[in-house]
């Protein structure tokens, strides 16, 4: 480490140092690969918890959400892109585990099209139909989305909007 503060020297952007700090080694109280859950986007899995369990803490809400379920399981769903964390507490609130939860995108038969800076992603299995995906340009994405909560209505027997 000292030879990468060395080279960037003293009058490196803090920018620079800032990214040099990212080699430092992991805490050694720091949640390893066994302490890691991977989702994607949309999806859900399962996850296996202690007994006692009471209550379930989300460090950020909009990247993942957690469900607990009888016996010892909880349902992990992806809302958005990133890293967050999951504690599992017990009645006194010790922390009886703590799991890194990583939220990645689509994986198969997707198709991402730019138009420009502007994106639209396609699930293509076999012909490409349209795919909401966060990230997608506003438009695009507002338009599929009023497809997808106008046919939910008409499926749940409401009737379509007559404008």
């Amino acid at each position: 480490m000292i030879g990468v503060l060395t080279r960037l020297g003293a009058a490196a952007p803090a920018a620079a140092i800032c990214a040099a700090l990212f080699l430092l080694p992991a805490k050694a109280d720091a949640p390893g690969d066994e302490d890691r859950v991977t989702v994607q986007l949309d999806q859900a899995t399962i996850m296996k918890v202690p007994d006692r369990v009471a209550t379930l803490v989300v460090g950020n809400p909009l990247i993942a959400d957690v469900t607990l379920q009888p016996g010892n399981i909880a349902v992990l769903t992806g809302k958005g892109y990133g890293i967050t964390n999951v504690m599992v507490l017990d009645r006194s609130g010790a922390v009886l585990t703590e799991k890194i939860i990583q939220v990645k995108g689509p994986v198969g038969n997707v198709v991402t099209v730019y138009r420009g800076v502007a994106r639209e992603t396609y699930n293509c299995a076999p012909k490409c139909e349209p795919r909401n995906t966060l990230g997608d340009a506003q438009p695009y994405f507002d338009g599929t989305l009023g497809q997808i909560a106008t046919r939910s209505g008409l499926a749940q027997g409401a009737s379509p909007d007559s404008k």
